[in-house]
């Protein structure tokens, strides 16, 4: 298991592989449904499994994420999963691995999405808060990676004040706690005792303008994602300050990526595969998306 995300990380499995944080993700998330065996793999950490030698390296993503690595009599495979190349204070860095294969993920496999620093991000947001003092910011991050990332990155910027919570990010922050990961001042929107004017909330995107938004002051909207590079879909979620954050690499970096690994075969997954699969044969690579492997006619 690459990492502990609801759309790769499924219940039901017999057995699981994973590092042990995924596992320890998947089991706060899953419980009996997190797998009947779980075996845990550290990062470099090798397992022979005949002729075939597995190892996982950090991808990045989130905490936990890992590439899968798989050496087999001199040649070697890397499965990114999702994974990202930029600083993340919650999770180990992405490790670049040198392969033969590489399958890579293409969520924002266009050349339109260029992600910002997440600095100039950080600050936009706190801009926005101290010009707009009357009013709470509801932030629509997901609960596991953005949630916990978001804060850190908060904290970096030299935020110190309480940061309040949708009761659905709870587990997993104090979850994060336990692994290491310190967050600071956390509470639950719940106990607020005011209309928390002036303060940041974090809550689901599910949660932007809804019912449960209403106990807040006047909601400052905004949506920490790397889909508010499109300025359409901001407009359509009706966010107000859209915030380009993302636990994905952007397009420069899926290229840098191919290019920097050395692999003379890609295979291009979970997004835009067609762009990437174009553009890894401009670069000299065989591309071919992964959903046609074995198709004959593959399209150019």
């Amino acid at each position: 298991m690459t990492h502990g995300h609801s759309d790769h990380a499924r219940p039901g499995h017999d057995a699981v592989l994973a590092t042990p944080e995924t596992i320890e993700i998947m089991q706060s998330r899953l419980g009996n449904g997190a797998g009947r065996t779980r075996q845990a793999l550290g990062y470099g950490d090798a397992l022979k499994i005949g002729d075939v030698t597995v190892t996982l390296r950090p991808a990045g993503h989130i905490l936990g994420s890992a590439q899968v690595v798989i050496d087999y009599r001199g040649q070697r495979a890397v499965v990114t999963g999702d994974y990202k190349r930029r600083t993340d204070p919650t999770c180990t860095p992405f490790e670049l691995v040198p392969c033969d294969l590489l399958v890579t993920e293409a969520t924002f496999g266009l050349p339109v999405f260029r992600h910002e620093p997440d600095t100039r991000e950080i600050a936009r947001l706190l801009a926005s808060v101290t010009a707009f003092p009357e009013r709470t910011h509801q932030i629509g991050v997901y609960g596991l990676g953005k949630c916990q990332r978001l804060i850190a990155l908060l904290r970096k910027a030299g935020y110190d004040r309480a940061i309040w919570l949708h009761g659905s990010m709870i587990q997993l922050c104090a979850l994060y706690e336990r692994l290491g990961v310190p967050l600071g001042d956390i509470r639950a929107v719940a106990d607020a005792t005011s209309s928390l004017a002036g303060e940041i909330v974090l809550s689901p995107p599910s949660a932007l303008g809804d019912r449960w938004s209403r106990r807040l002051a006047d909601p400052v909207t905004a949506l920490a994602s790397g889909w508010m590079r499109v300025r359409g879909r901001a407009r359509q979620r009706g966010v107000e300050l859209p915030l380009i954050i993302s636990d994905h690499v952007d397009w420069p970096e899926i290229i840098q990526t191919i290019d920097e690994t050395g692999a003379g075969e890609i295979w291009v997954t979970h997004g835009r595969e067609e762009a990437v699969v174009y553009q890894a044969r401009k670069m000299g690579r065989r591309a071919r998306a992964l959903a046609l492997v074995g198709r004959e006619d593959e399209v150019e």
